[in-house]
């Protein structure tokens, strides 16, 4: 006897998931924040060097691995685009997660950097001007609000856009602490304020990079999608007529935002011999799709003796 199964890969819609119209809106936004970015960062540096302000430079530092990020960015949504062909059967999606881990480690390592120079300070503070420390930093509050709405306009459920996000928002908590460190230097002289506000601006930065790192690693596991719990997925299928146990449930992420799920469904014999194996399938990607927005989505359906045939059998 023939093995009794049936295996479906549910068609990736054309109507549910294509990006093209959001890729391109977001390359749009994007190359704006790189212009915006770039030309306020040079005239940061310039004055982090003449004013001596260890919390400006730090800032310029962060700026500079935004640009980068939004860079990286860019050249991930071109990367991620690309048709499936050949041995990609996923095309690049998962260049996306690759994109979010290098901004998350970029993000470790300046922080750092900047720890390493703010320790320093703490032991020999410099001199600090803090009336152009100030204006540069207002200015700069101006410059990341704009281009943080600006990226929060682009399709944020990507861990690349999220990984440019993360960097262009810490940056402006950077510049509010900036703000708040040149006012009391030009009150009460105190320059460590910099020195501090330094450090603080390196704690939200290793707070970004954590939370970034920790969802690129679930996807990098392959560990379940946050909101999709196994069990529950499991007493859907067996709330559905002729199935009565279901094992090797796997589901896991290709990418950010394209869930993907595989699972044995034991059903009774008569359901090989009334044609009722269509209609099941059916019920089961409605099931999926409608419960846990999984669009992708394979499925193995086997009569009850068939488990001492199988190869290797999971829960």
């Amino acid at each position: 006897m023939t093995k009794p199964s049936v295996s479906h890969r549910r068609k990736h819609s054309h109507e549910a998931h294509d990006h093209s119209i959001s890729a391109d809106a977001d390359r749009t936004t994007l190359w704006v924040a790189l212009i915006v970015l770039s030309v306020f960062m040079v005239a940061e540096v310039i004055v982090s060097l003449l004013t001596g302000s260890l919390a400006l430079l730090s800032d310029a530092g962060h700026m500079l691995s935004d640009v980068g990020a939004i860079g990286l960015a860019l050249w991930t949504i071109r990367l991620a685009a690309r048709p499936a062909q050949g041995a990609w059967t996923w095309g690049l999606k998962r260049v996306e997660t690759i994109s979010a881990a290098v901004n998350g480690i970029t993000l470790l390592i300046v922080a750092g950097v900047i720890a390493v120079e703010a320790v320093r300070r703490l032991f020999e503070p410099p001199e600090v001007d803090g009336g152009p420390v100030l204006i540069v930093a207002l200015v700069g509050v101006v410059v990341n609000i704009v281009v943080a709405w600006l990226v929060a306009r682009a399709n944020r459920s990507s861990l690349n856009i999220e990984g440019a996000y993360q960097h262009i928002l810490t940056d402006l908590y950077g510049f509010l602490g900036t703000i708040v460190a040149a006012l009391i230097i030009m009150v009460t002289g105190w320059t460590l304020a910099d020195v501090i506000a330094s450090l603080l601006v390196c704690a939200l930065m290793v707070h970004a990079a954590w939370n970034l790192l920790r969802a690129v690693g679930r996807i990098l596991l392959e560990a379940a999608p946050e909101g999709i719990d196994l069990e529950e997925v499991t007493t859907h299928f067996l709330e559905l007529p002729h199935v009565q146990r279901v094992h090797d449930l796997h589901v896991w992420s290709v990418a950010s935002d394209l869930p993907a799920l595989s699972a044995h469904i034991v059903v009774d014999d008569e359901c090989f011999t009334d044609g009722h194996i269509p209609e099941l399938l059916g019920q089961v990607q409605h099931c999926v799709a409608g419960h846990f927005d999984v669009e992708h989505s394979t499925f193995q359906f086997e009569p009850p003796h068939h488990g001492s045939k199988e190869l290797s059998v999971h829960p």
